[in-house]
């Protein structure tokens, strides 16, 4: 079903702005502070992804211009238009994440969901036709979300979409078959593992936007953004948390 939220008001930026001024504790080191989850000193050692493949956001090892595209994207284009994604994932972005997922400590993923909105809004704002219709989370298999309690990327698209007042959907896109866990495998490994792996529940809106944590090799969101364009999506965007390094 289509999870539709209330729009916030046209004042977008104060709206957004106003979610990271709550007080409480830093989740790293357990000052208290008035921000954004995380203290102004560990808040500024998340390594940010600033210099990246303007298509697929791989973080780069050079300082990237505006049009700068990474090698794999040049030799096959991706089915995604463009991939959002503040962080490396690096220490401590890997740790937060790692505990946010496998421990439900979800206090640990909201200093990196506020920044992933932070960034979507200010981007949004410069371009409000890239605005999408609906938030896809990427599908986790029911049996292993029984496991672990929770789909952490559906915990992120109700964040944003709480945030922007984009509606999101769990079921318009949905995991057939349970695979070998993404993160045993290598690149080629893994778009053999998701073939047949998802299917769409009906037309796709135009402008879909893939939500999960992270992009590792970018299998998933290629399988994601192909069955959707299939589906007749015309703009796929993947937003996630971070973006794992060569």
């Amino acid at each position: 079903m289509i999870k539709c939220l209330k729009s916030l008001s046209t004042q977008l930026k104060l709206k957004v702005n106003s979610s990271f001024r709550p007080y409480g504790q830093c989740v790293a080191c357990l000052a208290g502070f008035r921000g954004h989850g995380l203290c102004d000193g560990c808040f500024g050692d998340l390594p940010v992804n600033v210099d990246q493949c303007r298509r697929c956001a791989l973080p780069l090892a050079m300082p990237a211009g505006d049009s700068m595209v990474c090698g794999d994207c040049i030799r096959q284009l991706p089915p995604f238009q463009r991939v959002i994604a503040p962080w490396r994932y690096e220490f401590p972005v890997n740790r937060l994440i790692s505990r946010y997922k496998y421990s439900g400590q979800r206090a640990l993923g909201k200093p990196l969901i506020d920044g992933l909105v932070r960034q979507v809004a200010e981007e949004m704002e410069r371009e409000p036709g890239r605005r999408p219709d609906v938030l896809v989370p990427s599908p986790m298999h029911p049996a292993r979300q029984r496991r672990r309690g929770f789909n952490q990327a559906e915990d992120i698209a109700e964040s944003v979409s709480r945030a922007i007042g984009v509606p999101w959907s769990v079921t318009l896109v949905r995991r057939r078959q349970k695979v070998a866990a993404q993160s045993e495998l290598d690149r080629a490994q893994r778009l053999a593992n998701l073939r047949q792996a998802f299917s769409v529940s009906g037309p796709s809106p135009g402008r879909v936007a893939i939500i999960d944590d992270v992009i590792t090799t970018g299998a998933t969101a290629r399988t994601l953004a192909s069955v959707l364009s299939q589906a007749g999506a015309r703009h796929v965007e993947i937003w996630a948390l971070a973006r794992t390094p060569l």
